[in-house]
């Protein structure tokens, strides 16, 4: 071909190609179906590589041109590679080998991206036997140009006879998809999840469809149904899913311009608004609504592929025949490890049926799946009874039997997967699939909840140490299943609008009523829903070492098994929200929380203790274990004669024993005093300065702590009456070590040097935060408090959190001329709520004037 004649080929080309992706896009937003888009693109490609390999390799009779892989099987998105298989009926001579090269070039030149390969059908034979990924790949192949006995010889090349026999191939494929699910975590619910090869995602189709391809020779899904592999119902659910992702798909293609396959959190809000989502309040935003469908497509697509996987295995093995069943309760068998109904037509006359199934599965722990014919009945029960299982009483009761076994996490997430929680629970499926769009929230609402509930199965177990005492309080709790009620309806409000808490509450209350609970369990439950928040709440934003503080916790919870139970519930909702969110420091303040409200309630609320029995009773325990270092009382009592009388009111006594050794044994030339101990595990750390209070120091610890990779969560600073710094700081490690006395001796090294520099260094060290952490912005949240009955003043401070955050908020209350007498700290995913107490220079509380300085401040630098 000419030079001239391929250039003006080539222009055409690239104009029909610019033509073909704006008139898609337009069709895209108009709303017309992704399937018929993609098809469409993949025949316009068709015709532009048809036209071009006509021109430049027409001729050439040993050649044929196919399209391989996502691109042979008419699904062409935006970014996609455009895969192509060059077959040669004889190894090819050098005309041939010129034209291809031809080809290839041109279609660079086009601006395409093709995967392409050249091979004789002998050659693909040996490619296929050795790639699995290459078979599945020329599976698909459809030819664009040569002649159709090239079809037929890449048929060959590939039959089952000669490579991966069904059987083989199923299994290898089955496997790479365990192995897939695993690499991201094996959960549909990620936050960014990848469209293509996330669990749910479109992969999981393409991995049933060529399982039943390889299995039938077909490619049609009829020939499918006929062979038993997949129900029609199941077939339409899986379209409607591929629909919802492969729109997802396409519009993120479009908007990212590139072959992206994540949901990122950049381009989340600009593909719902692509999608025409709005915002409906502040529970319910576009973005959250878009996610949901994206969560809702992958949890039909799970449901399917484990229907399909057990039909499988059935099949393979000669199917579950009932001669090789046996009897395991009425109306259900057991074989092969799966679980059978033995009257279809009994079973499909009974409501409550598919309630006594997951009782019986619940029963028997050696079984792990349904038969896959039992896992259509109960599709069809729950579609015939609707919502006249909920309201029949033997289904109620068989419910209630549930929260009352073992594993009840396990049985509600089989009851979840196969439809049947969202069908007896409506409330429970509208928060199927619905995200939070923040950081904090790391899971679905419908999965967080069979988080906590899977928790609070392990603390009855007594297979969770990282919640205190979690084995020992479950063991008190009269009622068990009320605790799992309030866990399964806490969050169940999520999304309406208004506050969730008290929704749920409402709905608690009803479900109760409506299943025979009296009025003391339906009230202890409701109150459960509503207060869910109360003690996670009071220990992270409260002084709970303030007698007063714990007295009003103690009245508001009112008695020991309300107590308890929120305890639980608190610590399974923690942790059940995010990896890595609960952690030792969270451990410790909900445990003595917990610990400090049970004493106040054994005394009695009108009882309520007073400062000066708690520093009485914080300094007897303090000198018992004092006495045990050899520390005897009055060498103790000397030392405390310079320490605030409010040592002894807001610390522990075993911190007041840790605090007085170390200055009882430092020389009077040592200063500063810097100790650290790890506490609990899992790098948390307590860590004391004592140190001339100089102005400055505060910020220039924390810029010192920031440098050794701790995140403080914690910090008391008292000033004793010789002047000097007698600051406790709570900290965690960023990279999770174990506490040890290396670490430790490495921050007392670090912290003395930083405080013996003049002047003191107080800046942060600067990094830049994560992505994820510059997408989630917050406008800073200041406010002024006086401290009661203290010459001090609050301030509470919610922002965006950021690397370095304490050490550069600091350094700014330090350039106001502002000390700091206290700082609790508390991060919620991208959102970060700290309290300061605060005084001038004078220690006294800070006037207005100051207040608006600091705060002009505080803004112009975060």
């Amino acid at each position: 071909m000419e030079p001239a004649a391929a250039r003006s080929l080539i222009e055409r080309l690239r104009a029909g190609i610019a033509a073909l992706a704006e008139d898609q896009g337009h069709a895209f937003r108009g709303g017309v179906p992704v399937a018929e888009l993609l098809a469409r693109r993949a025949q316009g490609f068709d015709a532009f590589l048809g036209e071009l390999w006509q021109a430049l390799a027409g001729g050439r009779e040993n050649l044929a041109l196919f399209a391989v892989g996502g691109y042979g099987r008419g699904e062409l998105f935006p970014q996609s590679d455009l895969d192509v298989l060059v077959l040669c009926a004889q190894l090819p001579d050098a005309g041939d080998r010129q034209a291809i090269e031809a080809f290839i070039s041109a279609v660079w030149d086009l601006g395409l991206r093709p995967g392409h390969a050249v091979r004789t059908a002998e050659e693909c034979t040996q490619a296929a036997a050795r790639d699995i990924t290459v078979c599945t790949a020329l599976m698909e192949a459809r030819r664009i140009a040569g002649g159709p006995e090239a079809q037929a010889d890449l048929l060959h090349a590939i039959a089952p006879e000669r490579v991966w026999a069904p059987h083989d191939y199923a299994q290898a494929k089955l496997d790479e998809l365990g192995a897939r699910h695993a690499r991201y975590g094996d959960t549909s619910y990620n936050l960014e999840p990848n469209l293509k090869e996330g669990p749910g995602g479109l992969r999981d189709i393409h991995s049933i469809a060529w399982i039943a391809m390889r299995a039938t020779g077909r490619r049609d899904p009829a020939g499918w149904i006929e062979a038993g592999l997949v129900r029609g119902r199941e077939w339409q659910q899986l379209e409607q899913a591929r629909e919802a992702l492969a729109r997802l798909r396409y519009g993120l293609h479009l908007l990212a311009g590139r072959a992206e396959e994540r949901l990122l959190f950049d381009h989340q809000p600009a593909l719902a608004q692509m999608f025409g989502f709005r915002d409906e309040h502040r529970e319910n935003r576009a973005v959250e609504q878009m996610m949901q469908t994206y969560y809702r497509a992958a949890l039909a697509v799970r449901r399917v592929l484990a229907r399909f996987t057990a039909r499988w295995h059935e099949l393979h093995a000669g199917g579950v025949r009932a001669a090789a069943c046996e009897a395991l309760e009425p109306g259900f068998m057991a074989g092969n490890g799966r679980l059978s109904v033995a009257d279809e037509r009994a079973f499909l006359a009974d409501p409550a049926a598919p309630l006594r199934l997951f009782v019986c599965w619940q029963r028997h722990a050696e079984l792990k799946e349904l038969g896959a014919a039992t896992a259509a009945i109960l599709d069809q029960a729950v579609l015939a009874h609707g919502q006249a299982i909920a309201a029949d009483a033997q289904a109620r009761q068989l419910f209630l039997d549930i929260l009352r076994g073992p594993r009840v996490a396990e049985t509600l997430a089989r009851m979840h997967l196969h439809g049947v929680l969202g069908a007896y629970l409506p409330a429970f499926a509208q928060v199927t699939g619905r995200m939070q769009y923040d950081l904090f929230h790391a899971y679905t609402v419908d999965q967080h909840t069979l988080n906590v509930i899977r928790n609070i199965d392990r603390m009855a177990a007594g297979e969770a140490p990282e919640f205190p005492q979690a084995t020992e309080v479950f063991e008190n709790i009269e009622r068990p299943e009320l605790l799992y009620l309030a866990a399964l309806f806490h969050d169940i409000a999520k999304g309406r609008g208004g506050d969730h808490s008290e929704l749920g509450a409402v709905d608690a209350e009803v479900f109760c009523r409506e299943h025979g609970l009296d009025g003391v369990d339906t009230d202890l439950v409701a109150w459960l829903v509503r207060q869910h928040l109360l003690l996670s709440v009071t220990a992270q934003k409260a002084d709970i070492t303030d007698p007063g503080v714990i007295h009003r916790f103690a009245t508001e919870v009112a008695d020991r098994q309300r107590l308890d139970m929120l305890y639980l519930l608190t610590m399974a909702d923690i942790a059940g929200t995010a990896p890595g969110l609960w952690n030792t420091w969270k451990a410790r303040l909900v445990a003595d929380l917990h610990a400090a409200a049970r004493l106040a309630l054994r005394r009695g609320l009108e009882n309520p203790i007073h400062a000066g029995e708690r520093i009485a009773q914080c300094r007897k325990a303090a000198l018992e274990l004092l006495a045990q270092e050899g520390i005897g009382t009055a060498q103790a009592e000397a030392v405390w004669e310079d320490f605030p009388p409010v040592t002894f009111l807001r610390y522990r006594a075993s911190l007041v024993a840790w605090i007085t050794g170390q200055v009882a044994r430092a020389r009077p030339d040592a200063l500063p005093v810097v100790a650290a101990r790890g506490i609990g595990g899992r790098g948390a750390r307590e860590i004391f300065v004592h140190s001339p209070d100089v102005d400055g120091l505060f910020a220039a610890i924390t810029a010192a702590l920031d440098r050794l990779d701790l995140d403080v969560v914690e910090a008391r600073i008292m000033t004793s009456e010789r002047g000097l710094s007698l600051d406790t700081f709570r900290v965690l490690e960023r990279t999770r070590r174990d506490s040890g006395s290396e670490r430790d001796g490495e921050i007392v090294r670090s912290l003395r040097y930083a405080l013996r520099q003049r002047p003191l260094r107080l800046g942060p060290v600067k990094r830049s935060p994560s992505r994820s952490q510059r997408h989630f912005q917050i406008a800073p949240q200041i406010g002024f408090q006086e401290a009661p009955g203290q010459d001090r003043t609050s301030l509470s401070l919610v922002c965006s959190d950021r690397p370095g955050l304490l050490a550069l908020v600091a350094q700014i209350l330090r350039e106001q001329h502002v000390r700091v007498h206290g700082a609790r700290i508390a991060t919620f995913g991208e959102r970060a709520e700290d309290f300061f107490l605060l005084s001038d220079e004078r220690n006294r509380a800070l006037d207005g004037e100051m207040r608006e300085a600091v705060a002009d401040a505080l803004r112009a630098r975060l």
